[in-house]
């Protein structure tokens, strides 16, 4: 099983990590590592891009998935073999530019649920701009409007992030925890928590800043009505 760094250190950019198998499914080429840097799609957060590093050989990681608890790393052509050592290294634009989105999503979703009892029912976070889904009773622009400032009041208070493993069994005794557990497989037993210190915390295996201050700032884009209760808000990061 490919071991994941990027859950221990959100911010590390190149490891070393030995080839496991190579496979191709619908023409793509799928890598195997012991070890990765790169995050797969999942949780709303897209996946990374980067580079493998053979010698002086370039394989360019287009796409990143997880299927049954493997991790493939899509290349753009053929060459790697079983038993090769590779360097990695993400494009940590890309990666840095999410873990501000991913963060951003976690505060004005527990604003929201905090302050109206609201319940976040998706997202999908993008570099340019990025969506949250609530249950929320009124679509109201104005008073959605409102949580704006409230959610820049929180990412300027600079609070520490921190993240770290428990036990199912401690998880599911946390009723803020158990909830986000829903539809976790059972053979999950130890439960990532992203913890905004002071603040709130979420069960989350996304990659996370370690203060709200590198968000800097967001700004509420747009306000759709998906239908009974469900309401949809987009925004995007200020630089």
């Amino acid at each position: 099983m490919t071991e994941l760094l990027y859950l221990e250190d959100c911010y590390q950019k190149e490891c070393e990590a030995n080839v496991m198998a190579i496979s191709e499914h619908d023409e793509n080429i799928l890598v195997e590592l012991d070890k990765t840097i790169f995050y797969p799609t999942g949780g709303g957060q897209p996946h990374d891009t980067g580079k493998l590093l053979r010698g002086k050989e370039i394989f360019i990681v287009i796409d990143v998935y997880k299927f049954q608890g493997r991790v493939f790393h899509v290349v753009d052509k053929k060459g790697l073999q079983k038993g090769d050592e590779v360097h990695c290294g993400i494009d940590w634009e890309r990666r840095y530019r999410h873990m501000r989105m991913h963060t951003a999503a976690h505060i004005i979703s527990d604003v929201f649920e905090a302050e109206d009892k609201t319940l976040v029912s998706g997202n999908q976070l993008g570099i340019e701009k990025s969506r949250i889904d609530l249950t929320l009773e009124h679509f109201d622009r104005e008073y959605m409007q409102g949580f704006e400032e409230k959610v820049n009041a929180i990412i300027t208070q600079g609070l520490p992030i921190k993240k770290y493993f428990i036990s199912r069994k401690e998880a599911e005794q946390d009723k803020g925890l158990f909830t986000l557990l829903k539809g976790f497989s059972p053979e999950i037993q130890h439960v990532r928590v992203v913890d905004i210190v002071g603040f709130d915390k979420s069960a989350c295996g996304g990659t996370h800043l370690d203060n709200t201050s590198e968000i800097k700032g967001v700004k509420f884009l747009k306000f759709e009505n998906r239908g009974a209760k469900r309401r949809r808000i987009y925004f995007t990061l200020i630089d």
